[in-house]
């Protein structure tokens, strides 16, 4: 595994080189990945699958801080939002792609460590590196991987086949991502204020993980095949329930509504907004970021999944007609929203 000592300056190995050095360790794990790293390009041979793509990029300062987050943890993010995709659509990841772009600020062992988590995640996924490329940024770091996985014909859900009467169903709890950010933040803000001073983060460790290492829910697809359930639509959490909600809708042509008393959310998240003056719904409504898989599943497939632990049910879909709408816990319909709930629901 790749040792951090020191400080190596990238410019003392080239770009080939700093592909050589962190690549040196990857192991390939799949038979369907017949060339990797170290030619033009990959060579993938899935014979009877489809095949699954999906690419996220991560930009300093748009989508994470070094002040707070680890470069280890965030080359397991990197791997973990793609492959959330992935199983999104029901599908199995299988490799991915990983190209950097990074100014003289990083050293090679800066980068090393980030790879670590790259390697960390693709080992419990068990996915292979494939290529990818490596370039100059004139300032930070930005981290671009594309995952490709396999699935059946039959076996890939789309986000466009939810129907009116099915259960609204997700994986999981919500909020816990985007609470642990302001947490960070909090912490960030103190320390710059008064240097030296160490961040109190203690008793934490749920929502900071849930926002610097989130784990993509490889658990699911098959968990979901064991139980003979075929969701009729599916889709990743990143941007916050609201806005999946509204995505599945608006491709299935339908209506929702979703029952604020049925979202699962941890009581450290919600103990912790409340501390912020945050309501937890709202968190789980538009905090994004917790990777947690949102589904429909028709009426009749309820009784295979009601006494599971992973699995919430939140709602139903309606006519399109009907909207889509959150009853509030007080019985209350308001239109839902992507974002804005604080002047509705805070209080």
């Amino acid at each position: 595994m790749l040792e951090n000592t020191g400080r190596t300056e990238l410019s003392s190995l080239g770009e080939f080189g700093l592909i050589k050095h962190l690549t040196q360790f990857i192991q390939i794990k799949n038979e369907s990945t017949i060339k990797g790293i170290g030619d033009d390009a990959a060579v993938i041979d899935y014979k009877d699958k489809q095949t699954v793509i999906s690419t996220d990029m991560l930009v300093e300062g748009v989508h994470f801080d070094l002040a707070y987050v680890p470069l280890k943890h965030l080359g397991y993010k990197s791997v973990s939002v793609n492959l959330s995709d992935i199983y999104a659509m029901n599908a199995t990841p299988k490799q991915i792609t990983v190209s950097l772009a990074m100014s003289n600020r990083f050293s090679v062992e800066a980068l090393e460590e980030l790879y670590q988590g790259i390697m960390m995640a693709c080992d419990k996924h068990k996915v292979d590196i494939v290529g990818g490329d490596t370039t100059t940024a004139k300032s930070g770091l930005v981290i671009s991987i594309t995952a490709i996985g396999e699935a059946n014909a039959d076996e890939l859900v789309y986000r466009d086949g939810a129907k009116d009467g099915d259960l609204l169903c997700v994986t999981g709890d919500l909020g816990g991502a985007y609470v642990g950010l302001q947490l960070l933040e909090r912490e960030k803000k103190i320390f710059m204020e008064s240097p030296g001073v160490q961040p109190d983060l203690g008793g934490n460790d749920y929502i900071l993980e849930r926002q610097l290492k989130p784990e993509a829910r490889k658990d699911i697809p098959p968990l979901l095949k064991l139980l003979e359930v075929k969701p009729t639509a599916m889709i990743d959490i990143s941007d916050g329930l609201a806005s999946e909600i509204l995505h599945i809708c608006t491709q299935s042509e339908v209506g929702c509504n979703l029952y604020e008393d049925k979202i699962p959310i941890d009581p450290s998240t919600y103990n912790t907004a409340r501390e912020f003056n945050l309501d937890p719904t709202v968190c789980a409504l538009s905090g994004g970021e917790d990777y947690e898989l949102l589904f429909t599943i028709d009426q009749s497939d309820f009784p295979k999944i009601k006494a599971n632990p992973n699995i919430t049910v939140i709602g139903h879909m309606t006519s399109r007609k009907d909207g889509v709408n959150l009853i509030a816990k007080g019985g209350t319909t308001h239109p839902l929203t992507a974002q804005g709930w604080d002047s509705i629901l805070k209080g």
